[in-house]
Protein backbone atom coordinates (compact mmCIF):
# COMPACT_ATOMS: atom_id res chain seq x y z
CA UNK A 1 0.00 0.00 0.00
CA UNK A 2 1.02 3.48 -0.45
CA UNK A 3 1.30 5.77 2.56
CA UNK A 4 0.08 9.07 2.07
CA UNK A 5 2.91 11.58 3.23
CA UNK A 6 1.60 14.42 5.91
CA UNK A 7 2.21 18.23 6.59
CA UNK A 8 3.81 18.81 9.75
CA UNK A 9 2.68 21.90 10.23
CA UNK A 10 5.45 24.39 12.09
CA UNK A 11 8.59 23.97 9.33
CA UNK A 12 6.53 24.59 6.33
CA UNK A 13 7.19 27.35 3.78
CA UNK A 14 5.26 29.79 1.97
CA UNK A 15 1.52 28.54 0.34
CA UNK A 16 1.78 26.64 -2.69
CA UNK A 17 -0.49 28.49 -4.52
CA UNK A 18 -1.44 32.38 -5.03
CA UNK A 19 -4.06 34.01 -7.20
CA UNK A 20 -2.69 36.54 -9.51
CA UNK A 21 -5.36 38.65 -10.88
CA UNK A 22 -4.86 39.68 -14.94
CA UNK A 23 -7.26 41.02 -17.40
CA UNK A 24 -9.16 38.05 -19.00
CA UNK A 25 -8.94 35.76 -16.16
CA UNK A 26 -7.07 34.17 -13.39
CA UNK A 27 -3.44 32.69 -13.61
CA UNK A 28 -2.65 30.30 -10.88
CA UNK A 29 0.96 30.75 -9.88
CA UNK A 30 3.47 28.84 -7.54
CA UNK A 31 5.08 31.25 -5.14
CA UNK A 32 8.17 33.66 -5.26
CA UNK A 33 10.74 33.23 -2.57
CA UNK A 34 14.46 34.60 -2.88
CA UNK A 35 17.36 32.98 -5.02
CA UNK A 36 20.79 34.18 -3.67
CA UNK A 37 22.50 34.85 -6.47
CA UNK A 38 25.65 32.35 -4.91
CA UNK A 39 23.64 30.42 -2.42
CA UNK A 40 20.21 28.25 -2.40
CA UNK A 41 16.75 30.27 -2.97
CA UNK A 42 14.96 31.25 -0.20
CA UNK A 43 18.15 31.70 1.47
CA UNK A 44 17.19 35.13 2.58
CA UNK A 45 20.40 37.15 1.71
CA UNK A 46 19.20 40.67 2.05
CA UNK A 47 21.26 41.24 -1.48
CA UNK A 48 18.92 38.24 -3.15
CA UNK A 49 17.20 38.29 -6.75
CA UNK A 50 13.76 37.50 -6.81
CA UNK A 51 12.99 34.95 -9.23
CA UNK A 52 9.96 35.33 -10.87
CA UNK A 53 7.44 32.42 -9.66
CA UNK A 54 6.15 29.85 -12.14
CA UNK A 55 2.67 29.43 -13.87
CA UNK A 56 0.38 26.05 -13.33
CA UNK A 57 -2.28 28.20 -15.48
CA UNK A 58 -2.86 30.59 -17.74
CA UNK A 59 -6.49 32.38 -17.28
CA UNK A 60 -7.77 33.06 -21.21
CA UNK A 61 -6.30 35.78 -22.24
CA UNK A 62 -2.93 36.59 -20.49
CA UNK A 63 -0.03 36.72 -22.23
CA UNK A 64 2.28 33.49 -22.61
CA UNK A 65 5.31 33.41 -19.88
CA UNK A 66 8.48 34.81 -21.27
CA UNK A 67 12.19 34.45 -20.88
CA UNK A 68 12.54 34.90 -17.19
CA UNK A 69 15.45 37.72 -16.69
CA UNK A 70 16.69 36.67 -13.59
CA UNK A 71 19.34 33.94 -13.14
CA UNK A 72 20.39 32.13 -10.05
CA UNK A 73 24.21 31.19 -10.04
CA UNK A 74 24.69 29.15 -7.18
CA UNK A 75 23.16 25.77 -6.88
CA UNK A 76 19.68 25.02 -5.83
CA UNK A 77 18.85 23.50 -2.54
CA UNK A 78 17.69 20.34 -4.12
CA UNK A 79 20.55 19.53 -6.00
CA UNK A 80 22.31 19.05 -2.77
CA UNK A 81 19.07 16.89 -0.99
CA UNK A 82 19.46 14.46 -3.80
CA UNK A 83 23.67 14.53 -3.73
CA UNK A 84 23.57 15.05 -7.62
CA UNK A 85 27.70 15.51 -7.44
CA UNK A 86 28.14 12.10 -6.54
CA UNK A 87 25.27 10.61 -8.39
CA UNK A 88 26.20 12.73 -11.84
CA UNK A 89 30.09 10.72 -11.18
CA UNK A 90 28.48 7.67 -11.86
CA UNK A 91 25.84 8.04 -14.87
CA UNK A 92 24.37 11.32 -16.37
CA UNK A 93 21.88 9.72 -17.96
CA UNK A 94 23.30 9.40 -21.98
CA UNK A 95 21.33 7.88 -24.12
CA UNK A 96 18.05 7.35 -22.17
CA UNK A 97 14.82 9.55 -23.81
CA UNK A 98 12.73 11.23 -21.30
CA UNK A 99 9.24 11.97 -22.59
CA UNK A 100 7.65 15.06 -21.31
CA UNK A 101 3.55 14.98 -21.18
CA UNK A 102 2.66 18.45 -20.29
CA UNK A 103 2.44 21.92 -21.50
CA UNK A 104 5.38 21.62 -23.99
CA UNK A 105 9.01 22.06 -24.19
CA UNK A 106 11.05 25.13 -25.33
CA UNK A 107 13.38 24.26 -27.92
CA UNK A 108 15.29 27.48 -27.51
CA UNK A 109 16.85 26.81 -23.99
CA UNK A 110 20.26 26.68 -23.67
CA UNK A 111 20.60 23.99 -21.11
CA UNK A 112 18.43 21.93 -23.53
CA UNK A 113 19.79 22.81 -26.63
CA UNK A 114 20.21 19.91 -29.24
CA UNK A 115 18.35 17.46 -26.86
CA UNK A 116 15.03 18.53 -27.91
CA UNK A 117 12.24 16.82 -29.72
CA UNK A 118 9.07 18.18 -29.82
CA UNK A 119 5.62 15.72 -31.25
CA UNK A 120 2.96 18.18 -32.78
CA UNK A 121 2.58 21.56 -31.27
CA UNK A 122 4.83 20.68 -27.92
CA UNK A 123 7.53 23.10 -29.17
CA UNK A 124 5.44 25.86 -28.05
CA UNK A 125 5.16 26.39 -24.33
CA UNK A 126 2.78 29.06 -23.80
CA UNK A 127 2.31 28.38 -19.81
CA UNK A 128 6.22 27.09 -18.96
CA UNK A 129 5.48 24.47 -16.86
CA UNK A 130 6.81 21.68 -19.11
CA UNK A 131 9.94 23.63 -20.03
CA UNK A 132 10.67 24.02 -15.98
CA UNK A 133 10.18 20.55 -15.65
CA UNK A 134 12.32 19.43 -18.89
CA UNK A 135 15.06 21.60 -16.67
CA UNK A 136 14.87 19.94 -13.64
CA UNK A 137 14.93 16.35 -15.21
CA UNK A 138 17.90 17.59 -18.15
CA UNK A 139 19.44 20.83 -18.13
CA UNK A 140 22.98 20.84 -18.28
CA UNK A 141 25.12 23.28 -16.63
CA UNK A 142 25.64 26.59 -18.62
CA UNK A 143 28.28 29.58 -17.66
CA UNK A 144 27.16 31.80 -15.22
CA UNK A 145 24.94 29.39 -13.29
CA UNK A 146 25.22 26.52 -10.92
CA UNK A 147 21.49 24.99 -11.35
CA UNK A 148 21.58 21.45 -13.46
CA UNK A 149 18.76 18.60 -13.81
CA UNK A 150 18.92 15.46 -12.40
CA UNK A 151 20.02 13.62 -15.73
CA UNK A 152 21.81 16.50 -17.77
CA UNK A 153 22.66 14.10 -20.97
CA UNK A 154 19.29 12.81 -21.51
CA UNK A 155 17.11 13.12 -24.16
CA UNK A 156 13.76 15.29 -23.57
CA UNK A 157 10.35 13.96 -26.52
CA UNK A 158 7.94 16.70 -25.39
CA UNK A 159 4.01 15.90 -26.28
CA UNK A 160 1.14 18.06 -25.96
CA UNK A 161 -0.74 17.03 -22.31
CA UNK A 162 -2.65 20.28 -21.96
CA UNK A 163 -3.65 23.05 -24.54
CA UNK A 164 -2.46 26.42 -24.51
CA UNK A 165 -3.25 27.56 -21.23
CA UNK A 166 -2.20 24.61 -19.02
CA UNK A 167 -5.05 22.79 -18.76
CA UNK A 168 -4.91 18.91 -19.27
CA UNK A 169 -7.69 16.67 -20.78
CA UNK A 170 -7.82 12.78 -20.30
CA UNK A 171 -7.48 12.66 -23.94
CA UNK A 172 -4.37 14.74 -24.25
CA UNK A 173 -2.44 13.06 -21.63
CA UNK A 174 -3.63 9.27 -22.61
CA UNK A 175 -2.43 9.99 -26.09
CA UNK A 176 1.00 11.20 -24.91
CA UNK A 177 1.59 8.82 -23.05
CA UNK A 178 1.34 5.96 -25.74
CA UNK A 179 2.92 8.07 -28.30
CA UNK A 180 6.22 8.30 -25.94
CA UNK A 181 6.13 4.10 -25.82
CA UNK A 182 5.85 3.70 -29.39
CA UNK A 183 8.45 6.25 -30.11
CA UNK A 184 10.94 4.62 -27.85
CA UNK A 185 10.74 6.24 -24.39
CA UNK A 186 12.24 4.47 -21.40
CA UNK A 187 10.86 6.99 -18.84
CA UNK A 188 7.44 9.11 -19.38
CA UNK A 189 7.22 11.94 -17.47
CA UNK A 190 3.59 13.81 -17.12
CA UNK A 191 3.02 16.84 -15.45
CA UNK A 192 -0.28 16.74 -14.67
CA UNK A 193 -3.36 15.28 -12.24
CA UNK A 194 -6.67 14.56 -13.58
CA UNK A 195 -9.29 13.58 -11.05
CA UNK A 196 -11.31 11.37 -14.16
CA UNK A 197 -10.08 9.27 -16.60
CA UNK A 198 -9.23 5.95 -14.95
CA UNK A 199 -9.63 3.22 -17.26
CA UNK A 200 -8.06 5.57 -20.54
CA UNK A 201 -5.32 6.47 -18.26
CA UNK A 202 -4.96 2.78 -16.54
CA UNK A 203 -4.69 1.58 -19.93
CA UNK A 204 -2.40 3.87 -21.76
CA UNK A 205 0.25 3.11 -18.53
CA UNK A 206 -0.36 -0.47 -19.18
CA UNK A 207 0.10 0.13 -23.01
CA UNK A 208 3.69 1.76 -21.95
CA UNK A 209 4.25 -0.71 -19.09
CA UNK A 210 4.21 -3.27 -22.01
CA UNK A 211 6.69 -1.22 -23.96
CA UNK A 212 9.20 -1.36 -21.33
CA UNK A 213 8.62 2.47 -20.11
CA UNK A 214 8.73 3.31 -16.74
CA UNK A 215 5.73 6.36 -16.16
CA UNK A 216 5.92 9.07 -13.35
CA UNK A 217 3.90 11.26 -12.58
CA UNK A 218 2.70 13.75 -9.35
CA UNK A 219 0.12 12.19 -6.65
CA UNK A 220 -0.82 15.66 -6.14
CA UNK A 221 -1.99 18.71 -7.82
CA UNK A 222 0.50 21.63 -7.47
CA UNK A 223 -2.40 24.01 -6.96
CA UNK A 224 -5.91 23.53 -6.76
CA UNK A 225 -8.86 26.47 -8.38
CA UNK A 226 -11.05 27.47 -6.70
CA UNK A 227 -13.94 26.21 -8.58
CA UNK A 228 -12.42 22.55 -7.94
CA UNK A 229 -12.61 23.33 -4.01
CA UNK A 230 -15.10 22.40 -1.44
CA UNK A 231 -17.55 25.16 -0.01
CA UNK A 232 -15.08 25.76 2.81
CA UNK A 233 -12.25 25.89 0.85
CA UNK A 234 -11.35 21.60 1.25
CA UNK A 235 -9.13 20.58 -0.84
CA UNK A 236 -10.14 17.04 -2.95
CA UNK A 237 -8.21 13.82 -1.96
CA UNK A 238 -7.94 11.81 -5.35
CA UNK A 239 -7.21 9.73 -6.71
CA UNK A 240 -5.11 11.45 -9.17
CA UNK A 241 -4.71 9.74 -13.02
CA UNK A 242 -2.47 8.65 -13.93
CA UNK A 243 -0.18 8.08 -10.91
CA UNK A 244 -2.32 6.10 -9.19
CA UNK A 245 -2.61 3.39 -11.84
CA UNK A 246 -0.86 0.25 -11.18
CA UNK A 247 2.31 0.33 -12.75
CA UNK A 248 2.94 4.05 -12.53
CA UNK A 249 5.40 5.99 -9.92
CA UNK A 250 3.04 7.90 -7.64
CA UNK A 251 5.32 10.80 -6.30
CA UNK A 252 4.90 13.48 -3.37
CA UNK A 253 7.11 16.67 -2.77
CA UNK A 254 8.75 18.16 0.11
CA UNK A 255 10.66 20.86 0.75
CA UNK A 256 13.99 22.72 2.71
CA UNK A 257 12.33 21.62 5.86
CA UNK A 258 12.03 18.36 5.04
CA UNK A 259 8.11 18.41 5.01
CA UNK A 260 5.46 20.07 2.72
CA UNK A 261 3.90 23.20 2.58
CA UNK A 262 1.30 24.01 5.03
CA UNK A 263 -1.54 24.28 2.71
CA UNK A 264 -0.47 21.83 -0.04
CA UNK A 265 -2.99 19.98 -1.20
CA UNK A 266 -3.32 16.28 -0.12
CA UNK A 267 -1.42 13.83 -2.13
CA UNK A 268 -3.18 10.24 -2.55
CA UNK A 269 -1.00 7.22 -1.74
CA UNK A 270 2.52 8.47 -3.19
CA UNK A 271 5.66 5.62 -3.81
CA UNK A 272 8.37 8.30 -3.15
CA UNK A 273 8.88 11.74 -1.99
CA UNK A 274 11.48 14.27 -3.57
CA UNK A 275 12.23 17.65 -3.10
CA UNK A 276 9.36 20.03 -5.12
CA UNK A 277 9.21 22.85 -3.40
CA UNK A 278 11.18 26.56 -3.85
CA UNK A 279 12.42 24.66 -6.87
CA UNK A 280 14.84 26.25 -9.38
CA UNK A 281 14.72 26.12 -13.21
CA UNK A 282 14.58 27.40 -16.74
CA UNK A 283 11.68 29.12 -18.52
CA UNK A 284 10.10 28.52 -22.23
CA UNK A 285 13.40 30.48 -23.83
CA UNK A 286 16.97 32.03 -22.45
CA UNK A 287 18.67 30.99 -19.93
CA UNK A 288 17.19 32.83 -16.89
CA UNK A 289 15.63 30.62 -14.23
CA UNK A 290 11.45 30.62 -12.47
CA UNK A 291 10.90 29.49 -8.78
CA UNK A 292 8.13 26.93 -8.27
CA UNK A 293 6.96 24.36 -5.83
CA UNK A 294 4.71 21.23 -6.13
CA UNK A 295 4.31 17.54 -6.02
CA UNK A 296 4.61 17.81 -10.30
CA UNK A 297 8.40 19.25 -9.75
CA UNK A 298 8.99 16.42 -7.30
CA UNK A 299 7.95 13.87 -10.31
CA UNK A 300 10.33 15.61 -12.32
CA UNK A 301 13.42 14.42 -10.16
CA UNK A 302 12.12 10.97 -9.94
CA UNK A 303 12.01 10.59 -13.63
CA UNK A 304 15.29 12.14 -14.07
CA UNK A 305 16.90 9.49 -11.66
CA UNK A 306 15.14 7.06 -13.29
CA UNK A 307 16.74 8.28 -16.31
CA UNK A 308 20.32 7.94 -14.76
CA UNK A 309 19.12 4.16 -13.26
CA UNK A 310 18.37 3.07 -16.35
CA UNK A 311 21.45 4.62 -18.17
CA UNK A 312 24.04 3.01 -15.80
CA UNK A 313 21.98 -0.33 -15.69
CA UNK A 314 20.54 -1.00 -18.87
CA UNK A 315 19.50 -4.94 -18.24
CA UNK A 316 16.97 -3.51 -16.15
CA UNK A 317 13.34 -3.86 -17.27
CA UNK A 318 11.09 -0.38 -16.23
CA UNK A 319 9.68 -2.40 -13.55
CA UNK A 320 12.96 -3.65 -12.31
CA UNK A 321 13.91 0.32 -12.52
CA UNK A 322 11.15 1.57 -10.28
CA UNK A 323 11.63 -1.22 -7.79
CA UNK A 324 15.29 0.31 -7.51
CA UNK A 325 14.37 3.28 -6.95
CA UNK A 326 11.78 2.14 -4.05
CA UNK A 327 14.34 -0.42 -2.65
CA UNK A 328 16.95 2.46 -2.50
CA UNK A 329 14.88 5.71 -1.29
CA UNK A 330 15.68 6.50 2.09
CA UNK A 331 13.53 5.08 4.87
CA UNK A 332 10.51 7.82 6.02
CA UNK A 333 6.85 8.03 6.17
CA UNK A 334 6.59 8.44 2.08
CA UNK A 335 10.30 6.69 1.35
CA UNK A 336 12.94 8.93 -0.22
CA UNK A 337 14.02 9.43 -3.38
CA UNK A 338 18.29 8.70 -3.25
CA UNK A 339 19.47 8.78 -6.66
CA UNK A 340 22.96 7.73 -5.12
CA UNK A 341 21.73 4.71 -3.50
CA UNK A 342 19.59 3.74 -6.68
CA UNK A 343 22.92 3.79 -8.62
CA UNK A 344 25.75 1.89 -6.10
CA UNK A 345 24.09 -0.12 -3.80
CA UNK A 346 24.56 -3.61 -5.10
CA UNK A 347 21.14 -5.56 -5.10
CA UNK A 348 20.84 -9.47 -5.75
CA UNK A 349 18.49 -9.60 -8.51
CA UNK A 350 18.88 -13.73 -8.86
CA UNK A 351 16.22 -15.75 -8.20
CA UNK A 352 16.57 -19.43 -6.99
CA UNK A 353 15.07 -21.53 -9.51
CA UNK A 354 12.05 -23.97 -8.94
CA UNK A 355 13.64 -27.41 -9.79
CA UNK A 356 12.04 -30.39 -9.71
CA UNK A 357 12.87 -32.27 -6.47
CA UNK A 358 15.46 -35.54 -7.64
CA UNK A 359 14.10 -38.86 -6.13
CA UNK A 360 16.99 -40.23 -4.04
CA UNK A 361 19.01 -43.00 -5.67
CA UNK A 362 18.78 -45.89 -3.48
CA UNK A 363 21.98 -49.19 -3.95
CA UNK A 364 20.34 -52.27 -5.12
CA UNK A 365 19.14 -54.76 -2.89
CA UNK A 366 21.87 -57.18 -1.57
CA UNK A 367 21.95 -61.12 -2.54
CA UNK A 368 20.07 -62.57 0.32
CA UNK A 369 21.76 -65.80 -0.57
CA UNK A 370 24.90 -65.56 1.36
CA UNK A 371 23.05 -63.91 4.26
CA UNK A 372 20.70 -66.73 4.14
CA UNK A 373 23.79 -69.50 4.27
CA UNK A 374 25.37 -67.33 6.96
CA UNK A 375 22.34 -67.12 9.17
CA UNK A 376 21.88 -71.05 8.65
CA UNK A 377 25.45 -72.08 9.95
CA UNK A 378 25.07 -69.48 12.93
CA UNK A 379 22.02 -71.50 13.95
CA UNK A 380 23.51 -74.83 13.33
CA UNK A 381 26.57 -74.09 15.55
CA UNK A 382 24.25 -72.16 18.38
CA UNK A 383 22.57 -75.74 18.07
CA UNK A 384 25.53 -77.61 18.85
CA UNK A 385 27.07 -75.48 21.80
CA UNK A 386 23.65 -76.04 23.14
CA UNK A 387 23.14 -79.22 22.59
CA UNK A 388 26.89 -80.59 24.14
CA UNK A 389 26.16 -77.86 26.97
CA UNK A 390 23.07 -79.97 27.90
CA UNK A 391 25.12 -83.28 27.91
CA UNK A 392 27.86 -81.67 29.65
CA UNK A 393 25.54 -81.20 32.59
CA UNK A 394 23.49 -84.27 31.89
CA UNK A 395 25.89 -87.21 31.73
CA UNK A 396 28.04 -86.61 35.58
CA UNK A 397 24.34 -86.66 37.16
CA UNK A 398 23.57 -89.90 35.63
CA UNK A 399 26.44 -91.54 36.48
CA UNK A 400 26.19 -90.14 39.64
CA UNK A 401 22.89 -91.73 39.86
CA UNK A 402 24.11 -95.14 38.20
CA UNK A 403 21.93 -94.21 34.91
CA UNK A 404 22.70 -96.85 32.00
CA UNK A 405 21.12 -96.40 28.95
CA UNK A 406 18.17 -99.05 27.70
CA UNK A 407 18.76 -102.47 27.45
CA UNK A 408 22.14 -102.21 28.74
CA UNK A 409 23.53 -105.72 30.05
Amino acid sequence: MRNVMKSRGAGCVLAIAVVLPAAGGPAFALPAAPAAPSGRPGAGDPGATLLPPLPVRLGEGNPCTGASGRTATGAAWSQTALGLSRAQRISRGGGVTVAVVDTGVSTGVPSLSGRVEAVDAAADDCVGHGTFAAGLIAAAPVKGSGITGVAPQAEILALPGTDDRGVPSVERVAAGIRTAADRGAQVIYVGQVLRTGKAELTAAVAYATGRDALVVAPAAPDAVPREEQGPDGEMPEGPYWPAAAPGALAVVDFGPGGVRQKNAPPAHEPDLSAPGDEMVSVGPGGAGHYIGSGASLAAAGVAGTAALVRAYHPDLTAAEAARRLLDTAYPSDTPRLDPYAALSLVQDRVKPSAQAAVPARMPPPADPAPRTRSLTIAAVGLTTVLLLAALAAVIPRGRTRNWRPPNAS
